[in-house]
């Protein structure tokens, strides 16, 4: 800083004494200008020249500051750009937030900032400084804008729920609701803070509350439990308090977007039955950039884990992507008329935590006189985090909850999430909860059978059918290994240490093929099978529906505690000690070793499921 500070005081001085030798030059040159008008010199020529040298001298003078205004400049950024290359030194390289953003942070910043995101799970420090009202891209079908609403559209309530998220998060999310909804049509917003613990979600946010109503008295109400009790009891305590003709119950980290309530209102006008879904943009949990989603249909897996896939053919051939588009079930995000929600069962209270109560609204909605609508013109942009704040692992909290669900309504498929979930038959040993009195309400709504949803609704859900045996295959040789996918890309099958998760879940079919690596839930997609090429002595997996175009041998006799013959050239399935030292997997002359898969059914059962 010295140095700098010297540097600053020559450039001054130089400058000050440049200025002055020039200013005495000019007076020189008008001095002598007098002079030669005085005494009538007629040497033009001479005078001429006198001045053409001033001039120069001017010149170069002028040179001479700009050349010291420059170096000035020069070496102020230069001090500038050391001090930010400084600030720019990342102290947390691994951490997922700093993948892309937050190179212009100081040391003290990215402390700050990280503290925030493992808190949240999102950059809760950008949030904090972005505006509650900041502008969103519209990102709907172009056709939407030009669409016309109802004036008589119904009321709408606004529930939002959240457990520990960051005020500015739920403030904006109040901001962009409050900017984006007609006054007309919303009637209330409601806060269900699901127990959380963070301290500026109690006087804070009631202040906040408290500014809002100066602005619309009575608008946003608070409902908060005390004790945590989870998403879906957080969302029946939202639909209870409300009082609107439709609830929307949305996720506290969103985002509404342009004319988003419209056409969640008009359809619900058209029909009260129907349970709709906005199309959710995609927030970065890092950056804050919204990333745009085409309207997709919202499925499922037989473990009954969410995912996008596509409508069905007869919406793509409407040719307008703006239009409502049939769904198997609800992310979680829905709205629906207030007074229907209720009469056909709101939501399975029974449910724990987090997962599977969307699945369970879709089924019973579908099968009981409802249905799902994708809304393509409304557009909500919502934050996905990149840990949700319940629990560190939400599956068993998922298997158990997709249990209840497959308890109560889905028949003779119900054993497919136990497979699916890699659990037995019977007796998996996991308490579900009284399903007592949601049967009754199956009775009550005179639902339909499941297998009406797989004909008429899912038609790409891929029933499990007969299967003989699942889970981890194990060779009597070495139990503590087990049949492995391998790795990725890749078509070789490996021994491995047992883990049991879904890269060692094989499945034997009584048409004798043998799936590694786990089994698809959708007819699109196809399961690897188990097949011996004839020569040389290692197993292969191919895509299924591949095997059979090219007449690979893969179909295999096998028993429980048996050996695994392939039915067309006679080698088995064995284990070999490798030259690496190591167990490795092999298909060579039958020596009589046997195998074990984890759970067996019989043929019965396996026609069933």
């Amino acid at each position: 800083m010295r140095s700098g500070s010297l540097k600053i005081l020559l450039i001054v001085f130089i400058l000050g004494w440049a200025l002055f030798y020039l200013g005495y030059l000019k007076r020189d040159v008008d001095d002598y200008s007098k002079k030669l008008q005085r005494v009538h010199l007629n040497d033009s020529i001479r005078g001429h020249g006198v001045l053409q040298r001033m001039s120069k001298i001017e010149a170069d003078i002028d040179r001479l500051i700009s050349l010291l205004q420059n170096n000035k400049q020069k070496t102020v950024m230069e001090t500038e750009r050391k001090e930010e290359k400084k600030a720019v030194r990342k102290l947390y390289p691994n951490s997922p937030l700093f993948r892309k953003w937050g190179d212009h942070l100081s040391e003290e910043e990215q402390k700050e900032a990280e503290s925030l995101f493992k808190n949240y799970g999102y950059n809760a420090y950008l949030s904090d400084r972005l505006p509650l009202n900041r502008e969103m891209p519209d990102t709907r079908p172009s056709r939407c804008a030009e669409k016309k609403y109802p004036a008589d559209l119904p009321s709408l309530s606004v529930i939002l729920i959240y457990l520990d998220e960051a005020l500015s998060i739920i403030q904006r999310a109040v901001r962009s609701i409050i900017d984006k909804t007609p006054t007309r049509l919303l009637k209330e917003i409601i806060l269900v803070d699901d127990h959380s613990t963070k301290e500026d979600l109690m006087q804070k946010l009631d202040d906040y509350i408290s500014f809002i109503h100066k602005e619309r008295p009575g608008l946003v109400k608070k409902v908060r439990h005390s004790e945590q009790l989870g998403l879906t009891q957080a969302r029946l305590s939202g639909w209870k308090a409300a009082t609107g003709d439709v609830v929307a119950i949305l996720d506290a980290h969103v985002e509404v977007t342009v004319q988003w309530a419209e056409p969640l209102l008009a359809r619900i006008k058209e029909d009260r039955t129907v349970i709709l879904s906005p199309v959710f943009d995609k927030v970065n949990y890092d950056d804050f950039a919204v990333v745009p989603y085409p309207p997709s249909a919202h499925g499922f897996d037989w473990a009954l884990w969410c995912m996008y896939e596509s409508f069905r053919p007869e919406w793509y051939a409407l040719g307008d992507t703006s239009q409502p588009g049939k769904s198997p079930s609800v992310m979680g995000i829905l709205v629906a008329d207030r007074k229907f929600f209720g009469e056909i069962g709101s939501l399975d209270g029974g449910m724990k935590i987090y997962g599977g109560e969307n699945v369970e609204l879709g089924i019973r909605v579908w099968l009981c006189g409802g249905s799902i609508e994708i809304i393509p013109c409304s557009k909500i942009a919502h934050i996905e985090r990149y840990r949700k704040p319940y629990l560190p692992d939400l599956s068993d909290m998922m298997k158990r909850n997709a249990l209840r669900v497959a308890e109560v309504w889905m028949d003779d498929y119900k054993h497919s999430i136990n497979i699916a979930w890699n659990l037995p038959v019977e007796n998996h040993g996991i308490d579900i909860g009284d399903v007592s009195e949601r049967k009754k309400l199956r009775e009550k709504l005179k639902c339909k059978p499941f297998q009406w949803f797989l004909d008429h609704v899912y038609t790409s859900l891929k029933p499990i059918h007969n299967l003989v045996g699942y889970g981890a295959l194990i060779n009597n040789l070495k139990p503590d290994l087990c049949v492995d996918q391998g790795p990725k890309p890749g078509h070789t099958p490996i021994m491995y240490s047992c883990h049991f998760y879904s890269p060692q879940h094989c499945y034997y079919k009584t048409d004798g093929k043998l799936y590694i690596g786990g089994i698809k839930s959708h007819k699109y997609n196809s399961d690897s099978c188990l097949v011996d090429l004839g020569s040389g002595n290692l197993p292969v997996l191919f895509e299924c529906k591949v095997a059979q175009e090219k007449k690979f041998h893969m179909l295999w006799d096998f028993k429980q505690g048996g050996q695994i013959q392939n039915k067309q050239t006679k080698r088995c399935l064995e284990v070999a000690w490798g030259q690496d030292g190591h167990f490795k997997l092999v298909i060579d002359q039958c020596s009589g070793q046997s195998w074990k898969i984890q759970y067996v059914i019989d043929h019965v059962s396996a026609q069933k499921n």
